[in-house]
């Protein structure tokens, strides 16, 4: 069972300062989290491979800030609504993770960790989702479904992730986010032994 309120207080006491770059376009994603049979899980999207951006790609729901959304936030809430049909009402959010910045598109994107009852009505929407994917947090914790590259961007040397669900493989920003996710959950709480 993923005990939440030691999850808030991790995400709490970890959050980074925002990235900083010129040029970046904000956004925001939800990282849902629910219960499962075979404990928690993560839910993923598979993107719509007519999408211009990162199509057929596995991410989370999100996408970019709007000047009608009152903040990053509220942008992850409304994008989730409007690619998985997540009432906001249906999320508890439990805090933040470290910005994360896309090498080739040139987004800032900051990820909210939110609960999400289990059984809660979904529905993507095909224009924009292929498919939902609840992914077992054991499984993207065995060490046989994670791999680390070595790719060459602007001229330095930078660690690429990978993570194996199943047939999907999650790389890219969405592993970055995955990773400190991981690194949270497993994670004493602030001023409990580790």
């Amino acid at each position: 069972m993923l005990d939440l309120a030691a999850l808030r207080r991790v995400l709490a006491a970890q959050r980074t300062a925002p990235a900083e770059g010129s040029g970046l376009r904000q956004a925001a994603v939800l990282v849902p989290l629910t219960g499962g049979a075979d404990g928690p899980r993560v839910l993923f999207v598979r993107r719509s491979a007519a999408l211009p951006l990162h199509g057929g790609q596995i991410a989370f729901p999100g996408g970019t800030w709007r000047q009608a959304d009152a903040s990053l936030l509220a942008t992850a809430l409304r994008e989730a609504q409007e690619e998985i049909g997540l009432r906001p009402t249906d999320v508890e959010v439990l805090g933040t993770l470290s910005d994360t910045v896309t090498a080739t598109s040139r987004f800032c994107i900051r990820p909210f960790v939110g609960w999400i009852p289990p059984g809660t009505a979904l529905a993507p929407d095909r224009a924009e989702v292929e498919a939902i994917l609840p992914v077992p947090l054991a499984l993207l914790r065995e060490p046989a479904n994670f791999r680390e590259e070595r790719w060459e961007r602007d001229g330095q040397s930078v660690p690429v992730y990978f993570y194996q669900a199943g047939s999907e493989v999650i790389w890219g920003a969405t592993a970055r986010i995955l990773r400190e996710l991981l690194a949270a959950v497993v994670a004493p709480a602030p001023g409990l032994p580790g």
